[in-house]
């Protein structure tokens, strides 16, 4: 389902823009595996119906995978339980790399790493119920140091499918540069597949391949308002405007058939990606911000792109 041979472009995890629309444009155009925004497990066990809602796949995802996030053992194997009823689910990835602080207060995300014991025991938890075709951990660097060798070892060991690892440390957050070195050094601990992420860009991702010798790459903020990169990456040249205009219109018409009429004000943000470098961009951030019927919508957007 994943051919790890074919260096697969992943797309990575990201709240509020990685839904069911962005998933299906992404995976139409270039995209070989999509994965969920990141899912609670305390969120999906006591507060199942808005967690499902979130889990929903489009007809292209396949292979789809959905990222779980997590410090307690008891419940994280309630929530495996539920996704294992889940027929339209391909895979279940753990989310050790999350550096936000309301996901580190909770013990999970990247807390983990500054304690591989209970790190190994969630894995665990998580490979020994999934009964799911992939397992898979996404992780950082380290907390405050680099020791992603660490954390490769202890997937490899617990019998994971593959890994992603984020060039950063926790500390970083997301500032400074991704060091593909030092994911390269975790790569080379390990037989298992590894997908390098952070700051990959059309321009250097043949180049990160090369440093990291890693079979797949994970994209996540360079798509936002970019989601052609799959393609470009991929195909190796550039999107022309006409293309640009038919994603852009596709991103639309997803937005409108998950969300129905709220799919309007919720892809202004979409919006004002796309619009960055366009002359009178300004303008038509500032316009679009005042529209909501879906009609008037397409056509603005028609009109700009």
């Amino acid at each position: 389902m994943i051919d790890f041979k074919a260096n697969p472009l992943f797309l990575a995890p990201m709240a509020g823009f990685t839904d069911p629309p962005f998933r299906s444009v992404v995976k139409q155009f270039g995209a070989d595996v999509t994965i969920s925004e990141m899912i609670s497990s305390n969120a999906l066990v006591y507060e199942s119906q808005k967690s499902l809602k979130m889990l929903e796949k489009t007809s292209f995802e396949t292979p789809y995978i959905v990222q779980i996030a997590g410090g307690d053992e008891d419940i994280l194997k309630k929530a495996v339980l539920i996704l294992n009823e889940l027929d339209f689910i391909d895979g279940i990835d753990f989310n050790c790399g999350c550096p936000v602080n309301k996901v580190v207060k909770q013990c999970a995300g990247s807390a983990l790493l500054e304690d591989l014991e209970l790190f190994k025991r969630l894995v665990g938890v998580i490979k020994t119920h999934n009964k799911k075709q992939f397992t898979s951990v996404k992780f950082r660097l380290g907390f405050n140091e680099k020791y992603p060798e660490k954390m490769a070892k202890i997937c490899e060991e617990l019998g994971v499918d593959f890994i992603s690892i984020h060039g950063r440390t926790r500390k970083q957050l997301y500032s400074g540069s991704a060091d593909y070195n030092s994911i390269a050094k975790a790569k080379k601990s390990v037989k298992i597949p590894v997908i390098a992420n952070g700051d990959i860009n059309a321009q250097n991702a043949k180049e990160v391949l090369k440093i990291t010798a890693c079979e797949g790459l994970m994209i996540g903020r360079a798509s936002v308002g970019n989601p052609w990169i799959f393609y470009e990456i991929k195909e190796g040249k550039s999107v022309d405007k006409a293309l640009k205009k038919r994603i852009v219109l596709t991103h639309f018409e997803e937005m409108i058939k998950h969300y129905k009429a709220m799919g309007v004000s919720i892809f202004r943000k979409h919006l004002h990606e796309y619009s960055k470098g366009h002359k009178d961009s300004s303008a038509f951030r500032d316009m679009i911000n005042r529209i909501d019927d879906v009609n008037l919508m397409q056509t603005k957007i028609e009109e700009f792109f």
